[in-house]
């Protein structure tokens, strides 16, 4: 009985393929996508256009005035409550600090507090309390006939205190003044110390008269500011 052999070609080849060249597929080549490509591209210079506006637009910014300390309402600005501040470019038409000479020279419309950014309606170029009809009047004042923490631009109350050895009753003789300066407290000590208030001429005698001998005191009107 014959048996058949497969030739000696047949069973090398069959040989080759089970060994472990046999089992890796061949690669593809890889594709290239422009498109991801070009994405990237545009997404690195959307990246720097962006950085480079934000760079530009931190410099769009302007001089503009901040008042440091409260203005009464009808009081100077004192040149030393004015300060720089640089602030972003925006609609609203505050003061600029090369018109800070100027805005010494003018008055407060309204009571202005620490903080605030000037702008045009906030001043006026004549004061409303310092006008005809007007006085200024110093008052030295002892412990306990003011309240702490009276400042410039403040509303107060002046009252009349008499004495025992005065005859009289106790009356308000401005009741709203302007305090347009305060003396430096620290000197004096306690809480004593010595104001500046603007009040009618026409009562200025008489609270001048009673600041003399010590029968004034002053109440403060934090709602009238």
């Amino acid at each position: 009985m014959r048996t058949s052999e497969k030739p000696a070609d047949v069973r090398t080849a069959a040989a080759g393929l089970s060994g472990p060249a046999s089992r890796k597929l061949p690669v593809p080549p890889r594709e290239r996508k422009p498109a991801l490509a070009a994405l990237a591209v545009l997404l690195i210079l959307g990246g720097a256009l962006a950085t480079t506006l934000l760079v530009l637009r931190s410099g769009d910014r302007v001089s503009a005035i901040r008042v440091t300390q409260q203005v009464g309402a009808g009081q100077k600005f004192p040149l030393a409550a004015l300060q720089e501040v640089k602030i972003a470019v925006n609609d609203i038409q505050y003061v600029s600090w090369s018109q800070r000479e100027k805005v010494s020279e003018s008055f407060a419309a309204v009571t202005i507090l620490p903080g605030t950014l000037l702008t045009h309606q906030m001043g006026v170029g004549v004061s409303t309390e310092l006008g005809q009809g007007k006085a200024t009047v110093g008052l030295s004042l002892k412990p306990g006939q003011m309240p702490a923490g009276i400042e410039q631009g403040d509303r107060v109350q002046i009252v009349y205190v008499p004495t025992r050895a005065s005859q009289g009753e106790t009356r308000v003789l401005a009741a709203s003044a302007l305090v347009s300066a305060v003396g430096d407290k620290s000197r004096t000590g306690n809480n004593s110390g010595q104001i500046t208030v603007v009040v009618d001429s026409s009562a200025s005698p008489e609270i001048v008269a009673f600041a003399s001998s010590g029968e004034i005191a002053v109440a403060e009107l934090p709602g009238a500011r």
